[in-house]
């Protein structure tokens, strides 16, 4: 395998394309579209029963949940389970909620990601696109959430987490655990509307809710609400999640940092293209 002239150019013409397009997307994200669509999870209407799991599944072509939720055990995110239920002993008695990606409003992942391929699509979803993945991992490093999981074991390794079925949405349809749940304990629309409906909520029944609705302000505002009786340090939330997007946190040192440290791993993914590319052609020539 060797690299020309011509590919290294190439290569470096990638490179320098995806550091202008960071700019372009930042500039993006400011404009987006506020009417994003979310999902709304109240937890005192959930009763455990994993419609959402054995829906979600089924929508991505996932292995059917073999365990139930049980007090006390806590079943992680895994490649191939987006969402899972798990079950709380609270001061108010067991209590079930429903955990997946966040869909943060400005995205630690997308932001982290050098080559775009964890995107925050305008409707709301953040979405992985396996064309543009190097495999660098920033994506999981700085997910406060620690949601998107990778596929270790495998020769071909993906990231995985719920997109909030965003092929189903281009579709016209909601998200299949909204479409399953038989409790109403989810509930699908623009986060504008979510919003105003949790509030409803919490007003009308102050003596059910807690008067907070966690992914309202937790960094910098999530794309998946939660309603709750309990504080929500009892079901297992991150209570110490800052409030601002961590995206800001990155804006001095993205000015501040010696290019390089920034331009090196485009790079590095600018020439595997061109050398990938190059090794395609000469199995071409060889047939």
């Amino acid at each position: 395998m060797s690299v020309n002239r011509r590919n290294f150019i190439k290569a470096l013409g990638i490179t320098g394309g995806a550091l202008l397009g960071t700019k372009s997307l930042n500039a993006k994200s400011v404009l987006r579209d506020i009417e994003m669509k979310s999902i709304l999870i109240d937890t005192t209407r959930c009763e455990g029963c994993q419609s959402c799991e054995f829906a979600c599944a089924e929508a991505n072509g996932l292995p059917e949940p073999i365990d139930e939720p049980i007090a006390g055990f806590i079943r992680p995110l895994q490649t191939e389970q987006f969402t899972v239920v798990n079950c709380y002993d609270t001061s108010k008695g067991e209590m079930y909620v429903k955990k997946q990606c966040f869909h943060c409003n400005q995205p630690a992942c997308d932001a982290a990601c050098l080559t775009k391929a964890m995107n925050k699509t305008d409707e709301g979803p953040v979405v992985w696109r396996e064309d543009k993945c190097m495999g660098c991992r920033y994506c999981m490093i700085s997910c406060p959430f620690e949601i998107p999981k990778f596929e270790y074991n495998s020769p071909t390794p993906r990231i995985r987490k719920c997109s909030m079925c965003w092929e189903r949405q281009q579709k016209g349809d909601e998200p299949a655990c909204v479409t399953e749940c038989p409790n109403d304990a989810l509930m699908f629309g623009t986060r504008r509307e979510l919003l105003k409906e949790a509030q409803r909520r919490i007003i009308e029944s102050s003596d059910i809710y807690t008067d907070h609705i966690y992914g309202e302000q937790e960094a910098g505002g999530t794309g998946v609400l939660y309603l709750s009786s309990v504080p929500f340090d009892e079901l297992g939330f991150n209570t110490s999640v800052q409030m601002a997007s961590f995206p800001a946190l990155t804006k001095g040192f993205l000015y501040s940092v010696p290019s390089v440290f920034i331009l090196w791993p485009m790079m590095l993914l600018g020439l595997y293209k061109s050398t990938h590319h190059e090794e395609s052609n000469d199995a071409g020539g060889m047939q």
